[in-house]
């Protein structure tokens, strides 16, 4: 018998829209009205793309609710026709699509949290909200298999900007997401918050929650260096609290 042998494992590369089923119900709400509610939803990646999205029956959209887009917002030749959602005298712009692709094409795709893709005019509040079930999730879908582990340490983590600590610590909590690189979540006990400010800026992830962000006041001043989940979803809540530094605006030296 030959020899087997072993290879690195890496996910497989396809030029074809991958999708899968889920038992999931997903909501969404624009203008703070429910237009889509379904539990026969697909997960769909498209090729070269690492976030996925849901493709709805059109029973399930409130199709007396779209209308076809007075202002396509880009142009996609896998996309044949971008709806707009129009209640009462507001409109959201092409934030509806139907895919020209073999077995998704008689199925609606919502763009979620546009960031301002209004279309023609100012930007305005679309009152979008998202659930899956009855939590409602943010930024986009989150993947099935996208997984995020927070796990404590013990590992010797220092933190210098500029020539400066600003973190040390043997108790970090790290964490590890899938295709990303490993982050080093720091106590804010174990943080020198007299070289930091608290910015005004947020995010949000759909794994882990909302995050604020601080900014170094040292020399030479940096915007934006780390960031903490004040109250992070239950999967990671290790990290509640916890500071973590940008690998390339800081000096992240790890021992065991």
């Amino acid at each position: 018998m030959a020899r087997k042998s072993a290879v690195r494992r890496h996910e497989p590369e396809s030029d074809d829209y991958l999708y899968e089923p889920t038992e999931r119900r997903i909501r969404g709400q624009l203008f703070d009205r429910t237009i889509v509610d379904s539990n026969r939803a697909l997960l769909v990646w498209a090729p070269g793309k690492p976030v996925p999205f849901y493709a709805f029956p059109r029973d399930d959209v409130r199709l007396d609710l779209i209308a076809a887009s007075l202002s396509p917002s880009r142009s996609r030749p896998d996309v044949w026709q971008w709806y707009d959602v129009v209640i009462d005298e507001q409109r959201a712009y092409s934030v509806v699509y139907q895919l020209d692709v073999d077995g998704l094409d008689d199925r609606l795709i919502f763009q979620w949290f546009r960031h301002g893709e209004t279309g023609p005019g100012d930007e305005v509040d679309e009152g979008e909200r998202w659930f899956e079930e009855e939590t409602e999730v943010f930024t986009h879908p989150r993947d099935a298999h996208h997984r995020v582990d927070a796990l404590r340490s013990s590992r010797h983590v220092r933190v210098e900007i500029g020539g400066t600590v600003v973190g040390e610590t043997r108790n970090p909590v790290l964490v590890f997401e899938t295709g990303l690189p490993t982050r080093y979540y720091l106590p804010p006990e174990d943080v020198d918050f007299s070289v930091l400010e608290e910015s005004e800026w947020r995010t949000s992830c759909p794994y882990k929650g909302t995050a604020r962000y601080w900014s170094f006041v040292g020399q030479p001043p940096a915007e934006n260096v780390a960031w903490s989940y004040p109250e992070p979803f239950a999967a990671v809540a290790d990290i509640e609290g916890y500071l973590c530094f940008y690998d390339d605006a800081a000096e992240i030296t790890v021992e065991d």
